[in-house]
């Protein structure tokens, strides 16, 4: 997978997962309606359910282009850290892509049937347990991980903290089943300060590869035109002194 395409990836994920959160919050009053009693959730789903189905689509696709982001990363650095980083990035696509994916395949057959114990089960295990506190905790560690394989050199010392930031307040996200204060919008920052780091991973890449490509450019251009000179060096005319065609007469 060449930079370019991970650069790519690490931005379309960034802004895709933006994008359906903000549609869900204004659809489906997501993610406070989760708050909300069991049936309440399944009535409101039912209202919107096409459009709410779409958008956890939407935002499943996103955290599932982890996966092959994790892939591409890998590629920047041979770091023996960076090889953990894949799977544990492969792992937190997984683990998401299964929490969300409930949604549009799940919820609406307990919708249907009103059936709220089977959603609160699937919501405790596929949701909470997995999508989101093993999603919390792989995705914090990924995103430490690239840090520390990459480091300051990469981008400077802004790229690692901030990324250090987002990974922090993501990772206290694990605790949020506590019902502890603050630690629900700690880790609405730390998904920002994730998707700013992300989209900003990208656009580094792609300057990276700007600059490698003009760096390349230049290599070949003078290449060709010190070829040029010393070809032209071996077709230079060869000046004859005139007396000597002269002497050459005269004999």
């Amino acid at each position: 997978m060449s930079p370019r395409l991970t650069a790519l990836l690490l931005i379309t994920a960034a802004v895709l997962a933006n994008i359906a959160f903000a549609a869900l919050g204004s659809i489906f009053d997501y993610p406070d309606v989760l708050d909300e009693p069991a049936g309440d959730v399944l009535a409101s789903f039912r209202a919107h359910e096409s459009a709410v189905s779409v958008w956890f689509s939407v935002l499943a696709f996103s955290a599932a282009l982890l996966a092959p982001i994790a892939i591409g990363v890998r590629r920047l650095s041979s770091h023996r850290v960076m090889r953990i980083a894949v799977t544990v990035g492969i792992a937190a696509a997984v683990v998401q892509v299964a929490g969300l994916l409930r949604w549009p395949i799940l919820v609406p057959g307990y919708a249907a049937d009103g059936d709220t114990a089977a959603y609160r089960t699937a919501g405790n295990i596929l949701g909470t347990a997995i999508g989101e506190t093993l999603g919390y905790a792989l995705t914090a560690a990924w995103i430490a991980l690239v840090i520390a394989a990459l480091g300051r050199s990469f981008a400077g010392r802004w790229f690692v903290v901030l990324g250090g930031a987002a990974a922090g307040l993501v990772a206290v996200g694990v605790i949020s089943p506590l019902d502890l204060p603050v630690v629900d919008e700690a880790n609405f920052v730390g998904y920002v300060l994730y998707s700013i780091w992300l989209i900003a991973f990208g656009i580094v890449l792609l300057v990276h590869e700007r600059s490698a490509a003009r760096g390349v450019s230049a290599r070949t251009e003078r290449g060709s035109l010190d070829s040029s000179g010393r070809d032209g060096d071996l077709r230079a005319p060869v000046d004859v002194d005139p007396r000597a065609d002269q002497l050459g007469a005269r004999r």
